[in-house]
């Protein structure tokens, strides 16, 4: 009996230590199990992780403004491509905002929003040297808008600050235009305006009207004013149609260029007679046919010869207008053999109200000042260019191109603005 107790003993000695066995190697198994789903978990948590930065990446990528996270040490946590773009390329993650920016005045608005806590909109206008953009600048003076704010769902003590900087340069130039234009037309109506209030008032006020040719000749000269005001409105309501975009709902047809230049010719015959001068006309042996809006484009033609004319009062003068046309396009241009225009002054000829007449005499009528400017956007609103160049007293020569491309879709918009009128009237 003791010999079979223990041989029991030594069985259940075995059978426990088989049992525990197999639940140490289902213990292994089940940690195994365990550690394979970790590590799947965490791979999946990884890559849903990745693609969620991803897809975070591309959407903020795909913004026109930079768009910068800046922690609560003033440093990029993260910034989108068109930042990357706007600061060269550079890597700016681990930068602080300083070193980033090369103006301290685009830093200034995101300090006082890291420093507050309150969020911040500031524009700031920069000299071309200090621009983000840095040599690449080309705009002369540029402007930004900086928008900063703290992110909402991150914590009180460690805060995220998201920035938006925009570039306004186009509507900050846009806005001095208008301003420039309204003080220069201001000026430009005053002027006369006195002199003709000043004439009359020594009419009325003196009793001259019953000396009749003083009274002839205080009228003349108010009506030479006269006639300048009604040009200066004339013009700014042909740039106000041109740039409000009813340009783009030019009337566009196809018409004879000859013709057009005669008409040129015709209106200022008298000018072309009083200073004796020259036309030549180069055109190919057929006529030439010009897809646009012939109001623009005899305005544009007349502007030209005209400041040929004025520019150079002197006798005998040359002035040539002429045209070819190529499978790339058509070029027209009109030449001069007058005083020509400065090298400084050729960047600026198409500015609103700018002149190059430091030669004529104080005692003439100035023309508007507008009507380069009505040329440039006339024929921009055409698809096509100007430039000018100039030796003085040898050649100075505005030259226009109008790719053929452009004729055509000018054309095909012509056609199809036109079937919704035509239908219209069938109605």
């Amino acid at each position: 009996m003791p010999e079979l107790f223990v041989i029991i003993s030594i069985l259940a000695t075995l059978a426990a230590l088989v049992a525990l066995g197999l639940t140490v190697l289902r213990l292994q198994r089940a940690r195994k199990d365990f550690m394979a789903d970790v590590a799947a978990w965490r791979l999946k948590s990884n890559l849903d992780l990745r693609h969620a930065r991803e897809e975070r990446d591309q959407l903020l990528d795909a913004l026109g403004d930079a768009f910068i996270l800046v922690d609560s040490h003033a440093r990029v946590l993260f910034a989108n491509k068109a930042a990357r773009n706007l600061f060269h390329g550079r890597d700016l993650t681990g930068r602080t905002v300083q070193e980033a920016f090369l103006d301290q005045r685009l830093a200034a608005a995101l300090m006082r929003c890291l420093e507050t806590g309150e969020p911040t909109v500031t524009r700031a206008v920069l000299a071309q040297q200090s621009s983000p953009l840095g040599n690449q600048e080309r705009r002369g003076m540029n402007a930004w808008v900086i928008d900063a704010a703290r992110l909402s769902d991150c914590p009180a003590e460690e805060p995220t600050t998201r920035v938006v900087i925009r570039d306004v340069t186009p509507e900050y130039q846009t806005e001095q235009i208008r301003k420039d234009f309204v003080a220069n037309a201001s000026h430009e109506l005053r002027t006369p305006l006195a002199i003709i209030n000043g004439y009359l008032e020594n009419l009325i006020d003196d009793d001259l009207l019953d000396d009749k040719d003083l009274s002839r000749r205080f009228l003349k000269i108010m009506r030479k004013h006269t006639e300048r005001i009604s040009r200066i409105v004339e013009d700014m309501l042909v740039i106000s149609r041109l740039e409000s975009g009813e340009a783009a709902a030019l009337k566009v047809k196809p018409f004879r260029l000859h013709s057009c230049v005669s008409d040129v010719l015709e209106r200022l015959e008298s000018m072309i007679h009083q200073q004796e001068a020259q036309i030549r006309i180069e055109m190919p042996a057929g006529d030439l046919n010009l897809v646009g809006d012939r109001f623009y484009w005899t305005q544009v033609l007349f502007n030209l010869v005209e400041n040929a004319l004025k520019q150079n009062p002197r006798k005998g003068l040359t002035v040539t207008i002429g045209c070819a046309r190529d499978d790339h396009g058509t070029r027209i241009w009109v030449a001069d053999d007058g005083v020509g225009i400065p090298s400084a002054d050729l960047a600026h000829i198409f500015r609103r109200f700018y002149r190059v007449e430091k030669h004529h005499s104080q005692q003439e009528i100035k023309g508007t000042g507008l009507g380069l400017s009505i040329v440039k956007r006339a024929i921009e609103a055409h698809g096509g260019s100007i430039a000018v160049t100039s030796i003085p007293g040898l050649d100075t020569r505005f030259t226009i191109d109008v790719p053929r491309e452009a004729e055509a879709k000018l054309l095909a918009e012509a056609e199809t603005h036109e079937l919704p009128e035509l239908a219209q009237a069938a109605h």
